[in-house]
């Protein structure tokens, strides 16, 4: 794997060697990183993904590049104290607007968060590979979904993986008004009654921010993130 920015080929090497579910890769240190981007390279194997949440980065590129490796600084993140519900999502909730549902319909989730459209955006970042990984460790177990139904009609939903006691969550959709936010919710109360001790969130967004998640350095969030998944 190269730490250069860019490779004649976009997406994932062909030629580089698939690592299943019990193999790892070791990546540059983010804390040494002076950007966003930590490597570039690689493919999208369970042994590649898991190494990469495991160490705090986690794949984010468009169609064109090639396989780019990212951390943030600083990361989004979501503890169980600072979980907020609105007042108005109470509502919703007490009005049964949506049966969610867990891992019923991941392909239909990942598909419609590649298929949304996102005000600001040219296109989508969940490319076909993209689609493809996360589905093989959905059936790994390593990833799920969360859906919102209205009438027997998927109208939105969020997806993540599962380390322990993270959760780190790739993307949402919503075709209603609150779907997303009642799969996300639903998702975050669970979680947290399990033992999980946050949520990574990646980047900050107004949506996520409203929800109660909050900003921390890097570093900061690394060494919480190693911590955590020594925890048994």
């Amino acid at each position: 794997m190269k730490t250069t920015r860019r490779r004649a080929t976009p997406g994932p090497d062909p030629d580089f060697p698939y690592l299943d579910a019990y193999q790892r890769f070791a990546f540059p240190p983010p804390e040494q990183s002076p950007g966003n981007i930590i490597a570039v390279g690689g493919n999208l194997s369970p042994g590649m993904l898991l190494s990469a949440y495991e160490q705090g980065i986690f794949p984010w590129y468009n169609p064109e590049d090639p396989l780019l490796w990212q951390s943030p600084d600083p990361r989004f993140i979501l503890f169980p104290e600072k979980l907020h519900i609105s007042a108005s999502m109470k509502k919703v909730f007490k009005k049964g607007d949506f049966e969610v549902t867990l891992d019923r319909n991941f392909a239909g989730v990942i598909k419609g968060c590649a298929e949304i459209y996102r005000p600001g955006q040219g296109g989508t970042w969940i490319t076909e590979d993209i689609i493809t990984a996360y589905t093989e460790l959905h059936r790994l177990g390593w990833a799920h979904s969360v859906e919102s139904y209205q009438g027997g009609e998927l109208v939105g939903g969020c997806y993540g993986l599962r380390l322990g006691k993270v959760f780190f969550g790739e993307s949402m959709f919503a075709k209603r008004s609150n779907a997303s936010k009642a799969a996300f919710l639903t998702l975050a109360q669970r979680l947290f009654a399990e033992g999980v001790a946050f949520i990574d969130c990646q980047v900050p967004t107004e949506h996520l921010q409203s929800l109660g998640g909050e900003e921390m350095n890097r570093r900061d969030f690394l060494s919480l993130l190693r911590k955590t998944l020594a925890c048994p």
